[in-house]
C-alpha cells in the first residue's frame, strides 16, 4: 500500500488537471480555426476567421497557453498564407 497523499498533494493534483483541460481547450480552438480558414472559400468568412484566429492566439499567449514565439508564428504562417491566396486570386 503506498503513501497517503497531503491535501496540498491532492489539491495541485485537482488544480492541474483543471488547468490541462483549459489549456488544451484553447489549444484545440486554435487547431479548428486554422483548419476552418484553409477551408474558408469567400473572403469574407476567412477574414472574420483570421481576426478572431489573432484574438484567440493572443488570449493563449496572455494566458501562458503558447509561449510568445509560437504564438507570433502561428499567426505570421497563416496571414501569409492568406496574401498569397489573396494575391493569386487577383491575377
Amino acid at each position: 500500500m503506498g503513501r497517503k497523499k497531503s491535501l496540498s498533494v491532492l489539491k495541485r493534483e485537482r488544480q492541474n488537471e483543471k488547468r490541462r483541460l483549459r489549456n488544451r481547450m484553447y489549444k484545440l480552438k486554435i487547431k479548428n480555426i486554422i483548419k476552418k480558414i484553409r477551408s474558408a472559400s469567400e473572403e469574407k468568412e476567412r477574414k472574420a476567421l483570421l481576426d478572431e484566429l489573432q484574438s484567440m492566439v493572443d488570449k493563449a499567449v496572455k494566458r501562458g497557453v503558447i509561449h510568445e514565439n509560437k504564438g507570433a508564428r502561428i499567426k505570421s504562417r497563416i496571414f501569409r498564407r492568406y496574401i498569397i491566396l489573396k494575391e493569386s486570386s487577383r491575377d
